[in-house]
């Protein structure tokens, strides 16, 4: 008998893998950079939520694939950088929804308290200061 278990976004994230396997991961304070050390093993996506109250710190971009970016709530506009030219998309309305094309620098400017959602393709993610 599979046992069957409940998660929450906020405190577990989800890898998926090519083979349409999920995972789920607990969120502590060393996620970032046990993700980064490759402490999880091998996955292609990952599937994530976060609160912000403030500006993204970095611009990131994902050479591995299109990145899913989802409002929950709130009010965020999010900048990309597409062959030079700054584009700003608004997500201001619950399940507004992005689709960040690959190896595309992007960030967001947090207009009101929000909650996102986000499926990522993390392998070779870069960051740069905004």
């Amino acid at each position: 008998m599979t046992n069957i278990k409940q998660f929450n976004i906020a405190g577990t994230f989800i890898a998926l893998d090519d083979s349409c396997g999920a995972r789920p991961l607990p969120v502590t304070e060393d996620f970032w950079q046990a993700l980064g050390s490759g402490r999880f093993g091998q996955f292609s996506r990952l599937v994530a939520s976060m609160s912000y109250d403030k500006d993204w710190a970095t611009w990131e971009k994902h050479p591995a694939g299109e990145e899913v970016v989802c409002l929950i709530e709130g009010d965020v506009d999010l900048l990309l950088d597409l062959n030079g030219a700054e584009t700003v998309v608004r997500l201001n309305q619950p399940g507004a929804f992005v689709l960040v094309p690959k190896d595309t620098w992007h960030t967001a400017r947090v207009k009101a308290p929000s909650k996102m959602f986000f499926i990522t393709p993390g392998e070779g993610t870069q960051n740069r200061p905004v």
